[in-house]
């Protein structure tokens, strides 16, 4: 069976073009929706992307990780040069569901930057997480982090995206893996987020996942943190890391909330920084905000959220984000937050 085109022209609903519809394009494009991907197929990609709409792209490489691939392209073509951002769901998400309620589309619209959402699939992951813990899939040059590092090269040859500006966020299953891409590919990102996310290698197998998202390992010590990263990447030589926001929800029953501590110092760690934060207040509603580095540009920031659970915040008040599937009403905006972490954002809505 052909499987359906997804589209948002309205990234206040999403909604689905006809079968015949999705032919007319993808004929205009060349690709093909006949068949599922398979592991090292290759296909041409497409000559353009409709603008203000969610796109699957087909030929982006060899695509070891047998992942799929979403754009989403702002209303206004990207400008050259513009940044890139990568957008990975939790498990059972979809991600273009997730990038809606998380407010990144609408994000995305506003600052005419565009988005990367890759798709993982039932047959690499039953609940469709990405397999952030297992060697062969976060190992350089393999499995599903060669997926979405070719995601990322084929976008930047499709938008003309700044390759100096390439950020990547996720949740849960999402965050972890983000974290391993920013471990494996740390000279192609520039920054990134993890939310609800977990420190790299802290791993290698199912149950060993399971276990430390239950229970943080008490006896991992900072250098042994440290060296996971290193063992994932080639000799940097002086080369800055990328720098990362971390969130984390107080109430989460998912993710134990220690993991977040244990990334901080991973990451700490990785820019030479000592434990102690150079900034650390509290706000309202029990979230406490601590970062490293220059408070201006920090290189490490942990957001922790005492009354959130597991999901991705968002707050009501802001005109990006809505709750759903594993994106909460937390009063804070990780979008804004994270983008300004960044330095692309925060971008206000646009005169009615």
């Amino acid at each position: 069976m052909a499987r359906k085109f997804k589209a948002t022209r309205n990234l206040r609903q999403l909604s689905r073009l006809s079968v015949a519809s999705s032919r007319l394009l993808l004929a205009a494009w060349g690709g093909s929706r006949t068949q599922p991907k398979q592991r090292g197929a290759r296909s041409r990609p497409p000559a353009r992307i409709p603008s203000d709409l969610t796109t699957e792209v087909l030929g982006f490489g060899s695509n070891p990780g047998a992942l799929r691939m979403w754009v989403y392209a702002p209303p206004r073509p990207a400008s050259t040069g513009a940044p890139l951002i990568v957008v990975l769901h939790g498990c059972r998400q979809d991600p273009v569901r997730f990038a809606t309620d998380a407010g990144w589309l609408e994000f995305a619209r506003r600052a005419g930057i565009p988005l990367v959402m890759p798709e993982q699939t039932a047959a690499n992951n039953r609940h469709r997480c990405f397999n952030w813990y297992r060697v062969d899939d976060v190992r350089r040059s393999h499995g599903e982090a060669m997926s979405i590092r070719q995601m990322v090269r084929n976008a930047v040859e499709l938008f003309g995206s700044d390759r100096k500006r390439i950020f990547i966020v996720g949740l849960s299953a999402g965050g972890a893996m983000a974290g391993a891409m920013l471990a494996a590919y740390p000279a192609v990102f520039a920054a990134g987020a993890m939310v609800a996310g977990m420190p790299v290698g802290i791993a290698s197998d199912a149950a060993g996942a399971m276990l430390r998202m239950q229970r943080a390992d008490p006896f991992r010590t900072r250098l042994s943190l440290v060296a996971a990263v290193l063992a994932a990447t080639p000799a940097r030589s002086g080369q800055a890391w990328p720098r990362l926001s971390i969130w984390q929800g107080g109430r989460d029953r998912t993710v134990n909330p220690q993991n977040s501590e244990l990334a901080a110092a991973q990451w700490t760690g990785l820019h030479g920084l000592d434990l102690k934060p150079s900034v650390d207040r509290a706000g309202p509603g029990g979230t406490r905000y601590r970062s490293w580095g220059k408070p201006a540009r920090p290189a490490v920031e942990v957001w922790n959220l005492a009354n959130a659970g597991h999901g991705f915040p968002i707050d009501g008040k802001s005109s990006v984000g809505r709750p759903g599937p594993w994106v909460i009403e937390a009063g804070i905006s990780a979008v804004d937050h994270v983008a300004a972490f960044w330095g692309i954002g925060p971008v206000k809505a646009s005169p009615q």
